[in-house]
């Protein structure tokens, strides 16, 4: 399980973006997002770098990187 902090999330809408854009590149990937603390927890078989790039192309910012 990898944590992103990541910034500019505040609705629904954002988390169903950035689920739909981590799950377009690992249909498998379960993804977590807690709005208040803006973290996306992501387990995934992908790389850092490549969910990164995927919430980046969602339209968001991430700012840390935290494995569990």
């Amino acid at each position: 399980m990898t944590e992103f902090e990541v910034q500019g999330m505040s609705c629904q809408h954002c988390v169903a973006a950035v689920t739909r854009s981590i799950q377009e590149i690992d249909p498998q990937a379960r993804v977590q997002i807690d709005l208040e603390r803006g973290k996306v927890a992501v387990e995934s078989t992908q790389t850092n770098d490549a969910l990164k790039d995927a919430i980046d192309d969602a339209g968001y910012t991430v700012l840390g990187v935290a494995s569990a």
